[in-house]
């Protein structure tokens, strides 16, 4: 929220940003790139793990957005606030899984696809 001065969808999440979103996707492509050379000798299943876990951090972390993006919006439509009251302040439990229902599949096809190409 300090950089973020354009909306990424105002009326969905009005306080994700556009710069937020751009800093996430770099620092999951950073993240990826870490791991795989703090674990490079383990990473055998790709041929070249650093930019192979770079570009699945970079795409992760996009579908991981629109995923949270379209949970938004079922709740809009649905014009609910929280999908529950487990955890408090928190939106729910699914609150917390939205985006990961929608990317760990799509990540995992990701990986089977980078298997075959290098």
């Amino acid at each position: 929220m300090l950089f973020g001065k354009h909306k990424m969808t105002p009326v969905l999440s009005p306080r994700k940003s556009v710069e937020g979103g751009i800093g996430g996707l770099v620092g999951a492509g950073l993240l990826g790139v870490i791991f795989a050379l703090v674990f490079r000798e383990h990473l055998t299943v790709f041929a070249h793990p650093v930019w192979m876990l770079g570009i699945i951090g970079v795409v992760g972390g996009a579908i991981s957005m629109v995923g949270d993006l379209t949970a938004s919006a079922i709740k809009r439509n649905y014009e609910i606030k929280d999908y529950g009251t487990l955890i408090p302040g928190h939106g729910g439990i699914l609150d917390r899984f939205d985006s990961v229902i929608i990317t760990a599949p799509l990540v995992y096809y990701l990986i089977l696809l980078l298997q075959m190409v290098g």
